[in-house]
C-alpha cells in the first residue's frame, strides 16, 4: 500500500488497516483523523507520538493483540517477526515458555519485545532482565517496545521496510 492511498481510505478503514499495525483502537482514530500526512516519516512520528500518549486501556487492547514470544501463532506478521525464537531448540522454548509464564504472572500481560532479527537466546535474556524491573518501569519499556514494533509494521505497510 503507498501513502496515499492510506491517506485517501475513509475513517473506518483507515483505522482498520492502522490496527493490523497496532491493535489499540483509540490510538488507531487518533492517527486516522491526523490525516494527511504528506510524508510517511510524519505518519511514523505521529504514530510514534501518538502511541506514547495514549491511554494505559489502549495499550492493554494492542498487548490482547501480541502472541507470546517463542509460541507459534496464525498471524504471519508475528511468526516474521519472531522468526528468530520459533527457530530455537525444545529447550529455550521451554524456557521462554516458563519465562512468559513468570512475566504474565507478576505484570499482568503478556511480554511484549521487538523480536524483528532477535535470537531466542536473546529473548530469553532480555525477558530475565526484565522481569526484574519494578511495574512502572516495565510499562515505560513495553511502551517502547510497541512503539518500535508499530513503526515497522507500518514501514513494512507501506513497502518501506521489507
Amino acid at each position: 500500500m503507498q501513502l496515499i492511498e492510506l491517506e485517501a481510505l475513509d475513517a473506518p478503514r483507515c483505522e482498520g488497516v492502522l490496527r493490523t499495525c497496532c491493535d489499540a483502537p483509540a490510538w488507531a482514530a487518533r492517527v486516522a483523523a491526523a490525516r494527511p500526512f504528506g510524508s510517511v516519516e510524519t505518519l511514523l512520528s505521529t504514530a510514534a507520538t501518538d502511541l506514547a500518549a495514549t491511554s494505559e486501556q489502549d495499550v492493554d487492547a494492542a498487548l490482547a493483540a501480541h502472541p507470546r514470544i517463542g509460541e507459534r501463532s496464525e498471524s504471519a506478521t508475528s511468526r516474521r517477526e519472531q522468526a528468530g525464537a520459533l527457530a530455537a531448540d525444545e529447550d529455550v522454548l521451554r524456557r521462554l515458555a516458563e519465562g512468559n509464564r513468570r512475566y504474565e504472572e507478576r505484570f499482568g500481560h503478556v511480554y511484549l519485545v521487538f523480536a524483528t532479527g532477535r535470537s531466542a537466546d536473546e529473548l530469553l535474556a532480555l525477558l530475565e532482565q526484565r522481569l526484574e524491573n519494578d511495574p512502572a518501569t516495565e510499562r515505560q519499556v513495553l511502551r517502547r517496545e510497541l512503539a518500535a514494533i508499530t513503526v515497522l509494521r507500518l514501514r513494512r505497510l507501506l513497502g518501506e521496510d521489507a
